[in-house]
Formats: C-alpha cells, sequence, structure tokens
C-alpha cells in the first residue's frame, strides 16, 4: 500500500506528480533558507542605503516572478493529471459496483442478464491490463474509497453515485483503504483488490455464478443445518439454501475470499471462528452479534463456511 509504488497509469500520473512538488518543493525550501543564512550573515552597510533598498527590491521583485512561475506551471501540471485521471474508458469495461457501509464493502458485478450478477464482499477482482469502471455509493455515512497503488482518493457522500476508472498493469493484490473518517471502526474498514490475468479471472467468475455446493456429509452437513436454524440467516444470503439475509456481506462463496470483517482476520479455521463466537472482539460497535454457540456447532457451521469455495 504505496501512493509512491504505482502499478496502474493513473497512480503513475500521481507519483510522478507528487515527485515533481517534492521536488519543486525542496528546492524552494533550500533556496529560502540560503537566502535567509545571507540576510543574518550579512552585514548592513548603512552608508549606502539606497543601493541597500535597490538589492532588497530586486530580491523580493525577482522571488516574486519565481513564486508566481511555479505556482503557473503547478497549476498547469495539476490540470493535465486531473484530465488524464477521467481520460482511461472503454466502452465494453468491466462495471463493478461498490457499496460502502460501517464497515465493511459490498461488491457486485454488473451484467445485462441478472442471472450473471456477481455479489461478494471486500475484495475486488479485475483482469490485469484493461479499465475497469467502479461505481461508487456510500449507504449511511460518507466514507472515502482509496487504492494508492492504482488511483487516488474518491469521498463517496450518501444521496451520490460517484465514478472512477482503475487499471492495474501488473498481477498482484493491492490493499485499499476507507480514506474517511466514519465511525468506531474506521480503521478496519479495508478491502483488496485483486488483478490477475483475464483467464483466472474469468474461472473465478465462472465459479462465482454457481450457487453453493452441497456439504460433505458429516460436520459440514450439520454446520448447514447450524446456520439456518441460528439468527445467521436474517442478515446473509447464501445463495441455494433459504438464508436470503442482505444486512451483511453474502456467503455463497465465501471461502474463495482471502481475508474476513473487512481484512481485519485471516480466512482460516480459527479466526472464522472466533469471529463468528464475538466479532466485537475485533471491531466493537460492528453490527454483527455475539453467537453463543456449543463447541461442537462452532466446528460445524466453519466446516461448513469453509467449504463454501
Amino acid at each position: 500500500m504505496n501512493a509512491l509504488d504505482p502499478a496502474g497509469p493513473q497512480a503513475a500520473l500521481i507519483a510522478a506528480e507528487t515527485w515533481y512538488l517534492i521536488a519543486v518543493m525542496t528546492v524552494v525550501f533550500a533556496l529560502t533558507m540560503g537566502a535567509l543564512a545571507i540576510a543574518v550573515l550579512r552585514r548592513r552597510d548603512a552608508r549606502r542605503p539606497s543601493h541597500g533598498n535597490r538589492a532588497v527590491a530586486f530580491t523580493v521583485g525577482g522571488a516574486l516572478a519565481i513564486t508566481v512561475t511555479v505556482l503557473i506551471v503547478n497549476l498547469v501540471i495539476d490540470m493535465r493529471v486531473a484530465h488524464a485521471l477521467d481520460h482511461l474508458s472503454r466502452d465494453d469495461a468491466l462495471t463493478i459496483e461498490i457499496r460502502g457501509q460501517q464497515w465493511w464493502w459490498e461488491v457486485e458485478y454488473t451484467d445485462a442478464e441478472p442471472s450473471r450478477r456477481v455479489t461478494t464482499a471486500n475484495e475486488i477482482r479485475i483482469p490485469v491490463g484493461e479499465p475497469v469502471l467502479l461505481s461508487l455509493r456510500a449507504l449511511d455515512v460518507i466514507h472515502s474509497f482509496w487504492v494508492p497503488s492504482l488511483h487516488g482518493k474518491r469521498d463517496l457522500i450518501p444521496g451520490y453515485t460517484r465514478s472512477l476508472w482503475i487499471q492495474a498493469d501488473e498481477p498482484g493484490v493491492y490493499r485499499g483503504e476507507c480514506a474517511e473518517f466514519c465511525g468506531h471502526q474506521h480503521a478496519h474498514m479495508a478491502f483488496s483488490v485483486v488483478a490477475e490475468p483475464r483467464a483466472d479471472f474469468d474461472a473465478w467468475y465462472e465459479a462465482q455464478l454457481g450457487t453453493a455446493p452441497e456439504p460433505a456429509d458429516g460436520l459440514p452437513s450439520s454446520g448447514r443445518d447450524v446456520f439456518l436454524a441460528k439468527s445467521c440467516p436474517l442478515c446473509h444470503t447464501i445463495r441455494g439454501t433459504d438464508a436470503s439475509g442482505r444486512v451483511g456481506p453474502e456467503l455463497t462463496h465465501v471461502a474463495s475470499r482471502r481475508r474476513i470483517a473487512a481484512s481485519t482476520l485471516p480466512n482460516e479455521d480459527d479466526a472464522l471462528r472466533a469471529w463468528i463466537l464475538d466479532p466485537h472482539a475485533f471491531k466493537p460497535g460492528v453490527r454483527m452479534p455475539q453467537n453463543p454457540l456449543t463447541a461442537e456447532e462452532a466446528d460445524a457451521l466453519v466446516a461448513y463456511l469453509r467449504g463454501l469455495q
């Protein structure tokens, strides 16, 4: 997660402008400190006040001219970069709707056929080298979508839809954050952008279209019964079952994600069990309640969810 280590064309433009501004500010700081040192060390010649006044006027005038020139150049560069950032597009681009809420990100891939829409959470998969259009909304309070290695920040205000084009030139996993304070667990509202070759992306997408796989007999099958018997279906959806809640993330293919709880925990057995039993131990104030399960119920539920590839 480094804005000065770009992995896409827009981030590269932002990084280049940042380095330019750092260089300009460094030179200005050096010149200012040098002028200050000369002023402090130089003895004033009281016998030629008019010459001193002319020197001061010349110095101040020159500094003002340089300042105005630098500001104009900075403005031109900033406008050119802003123009370039908004003109990465493609007619048939992949479009992803992203909805920020306290404190996670719902991710939905759009398609003209409703049956081919894919919904996931806190993980955005994109094909490498292709422009992708993000449609961004906030559902509760102000959030800010930021993937430093791919683009700058985009503030999300409830009631408005913002758009953002991103492109990853290299395969990899790029961390993103909510960059606007949005409540108690703002720091635990991260997400990942996974850039992969088009063939791998297409394979992942086709897998996501399927309903939840049938659990194996034994512990996973018992885990599905636990999931459906408890309060889980009130908040979560698992396609292929009676669970159709929309309060929390969809869990149809939860085991295919790298992390859980908006990137707070790794997607592993122990972390998943701990999160289910007491999410407030990791994210106090989160809407998910504690789940007082027995050890057998927790083991079964984890086995079921870990099978949802």
